[in-house]
């Protein structure tokens, strides 16, 4: 509502309420005057009057100060309204103000757009006379080689004539020619080639257990003597390898005397050696020394005091040992020094191949070979499980471990044909029977297994060294290595004295004199190398 209209209804009804109060005055004035016409008012009369007349002035009053107040409502409540619609007329007006930018920014990108597309058009009609250019040169360049080629044909023939009347030959016959030597040729190098290809298909097939198998010899691969002989115990710290020498060597005497196992402190940082040829001896010795590290208490009677208690732990564990491979193998009848002694054979190897887990697996092998021909598989596993028996005592009895073995079977009460066959199985002593036969083969099958055993040091040393001398032998060849473990030969020929083609014939050579002379596990590759150089000097 304006604010004009607001202020004019305001004055209405003030006026409203002046024309009221002014017509109940003149009321009263004529009631007056009428009463005094005829005989005057009486005192109560004029005040009930006036009383009258009070209540009407105040009530307009009442109407005045309403009317004032509704008013002022009024006026605020417009000023409100407009100050809203000022506000909204300004935001409207803001908004088409972004509005009309964005607007012009949506037009200004239309146009760069629409400008793009025409220069992409442009471009692509460039490309398209481009290409139809170059393809019409293509053309004129096809049909000029096309020219040049019968001309090259007839200068060809021309020239082939002519070879055939200075050679003497036709044509057929100068082909037939050059036909069989290529053909020779292609026969020689398909042969190498076919060779090679087999020999790749056979390493692939056999590439990673090959080099599993290598890797860990390889990594593993110590001096027997050492491996056999020697346990190592780690130390908290380098003082503690006093404390066990003791005051003028009286702990180490102790000791050694003992247990009767040699304590060896060198300069090994945080480490001590126990050597002695009998496995549980010294095992018993390496806890005896374990307990009295953790305890740290050295002296000689601490000494006897754990040593007691190691050897009767190192015999309760052969004992479990023991118990714990017959019942793999489901034999429950033996004698229980047998089974201590095969309880001890935990702690000793052959040619790197734990003996314990040997007999395991070789009592296996002859349960299924006995088992596929109808024969006792218990006889065949007692008698395969105790074939190496006497290694256990070999460092205490004089003799060979199948005799030993053999005696120690019969003084404990087993049969005579587990008996024969522990004593026959290195043909020691004829053979007389299927299960010493069948025993000799499950412990050659479980040794000679890719991987069980390792071949000693010197017998390494030597096939490296025979494979270099073979390969060293052949007529050209200047420096020869042995890599991968003796698995690959490294052959490098001159190239002025061998060709390509010799050099595939030394590797065939190589190869076939190696697979004569020498045993050895899994394959060997054989690489010629050939490096041709040219050397100049620019002066």
């Amino acid at each position: 509502m304006e604010p004009v209209v607001v202020v004019m209804l305001a004055g209405t009804l003030v006026v409203l309420a002046g024309a009221t109060i002014t017509l109940l005055v003149l009321l009263l004035r004529r009631t007056g005057a009428g009463f005094g016409r005829a005989a005057g008012p009486s005192p109560e009369q004029l005040e009930e009057v006036h009383a009258e007349l009070e209540e009407v002035r105040r009530e307009a009053e009442e109407l005045r100060s309403r009317a004032e107040r509704e008013a002022g409502e009024i006026l605020r409540r417009s000023e409100a309204a407009e100050e809203s619609a000022s506000q909204m007329r300004r935001e409207v007006e803001a908004e088409t103000k972004v509005l009309k930018f964005e607007l012009k920014e949506l037009r200004a990108d239309l146009e760069r757009r629409e400008n793009r597309l025409a220069e992409r058009e442009q471009r692509l009609d460039e490309e398209a006379r481009r290409q139809a250019e170059r393809a019409r040169k293509l053309a004129e360049t096809e049909t000029e080689l096309a020219d040049r080629r019968a001309e090259l044909d007839r200068v060809a023939e021309e020239r082939r004539a002519v070879l055939e009347r200075v050679a003497g030959l036709t044509g057929a016959q100068a082909k037939a020619e050059l036909v069989m030597e290529i053909e020779n040729q292609a026969k020689r190098e398909a042969a190498l080639i076919v060779r090679e290809i087999e020999s790749e298909a056979r390493r692939e097939g056999e590439k990673r257990a090959t080099k599993i198998v290598t890797l860990a010899v390889q990594r593993v691969a110590t001096e027997q003597t050492a491996e056999s002989v020697v346990s190592v115990l780690h130390l908290p710290g380098d003082e503690m390898k006093g404390r066990i020498i003791g005051r003028e060597g009286r702990n180490i005497r102790a000791f050694e005397s003992t247990t009767g196992v040699n304590l060896i402190i060198d300069d090994t940082p945080e480490a001590v050696l126990l050597s002695c040829f009998d496995p549980v001896r010294r095992e018993t010795a390496r806890l005896t020394l374990e307990k009295l590290v953790l305890d740290g208490r050295i002296h000689p009677q601490r000494i006897e005091d754990a040593y007691e208690r190691s050897r009767a732990e190192v015999q309760e564990l052969c004992v479990r040992a023991g118990e714990d491979a017959l019942v793999e193998l489901g034999i429950t009848d033996m004698h229980p020094e047998l089974v201590t002694l095969l309880g001890q054979l935990r702690y000793r190897t052959s040619y790197g191949q734990n003996v314990l887990g040997h007999l395991v697996e070789s009592a296996h092998i002859a349960g299924i070979m006995a088992a596929e021909l109808k024969l006792d598989q218990m006889l065949l596993k007692r008698c395969t499980v105790l074939h190496d028996i006497g290694k256990a005592l070999t460092h205490e009895v004089e003799g060979s471990h199948a005799l030993i073995g053999a005696e120690i079977a019969r003084r404990y009460g087993e049969h005579e044909d587990v008996v024969h066959a522990i004593e026959a199985h290195h043909n020691e002593v004829e053979v007389r029977t299927v299960e010493a036969v069948l025993t000799q083969a499950a412990d050659a099958i479980s040794g000679g297994r890719p991987g069980a055993r390792r071949e000693s040091l010197e017998a390494y040393v030597k096939r490296l060294e025979r494979l270099e001398e073979i390969a060293q032998s052949y007529e050209g060849v200047e420096k020869v290595f042995a890599m991968q473990a003796g698995r690959e030969i490294r052959v490098m020929v001159k190239p002025d004295a061998v060709d390509d083609i010799q050099a595939s014939v030394i590797a065939r050579d190589v190869a076939k004199q190696i697979e004569e002379e020498l045993t050895y596990p899994g394959q060997i590759r054989i690489t010629v190398v050939r490096e041709s150089r040219a050397t100049e000097f620019a002066r």
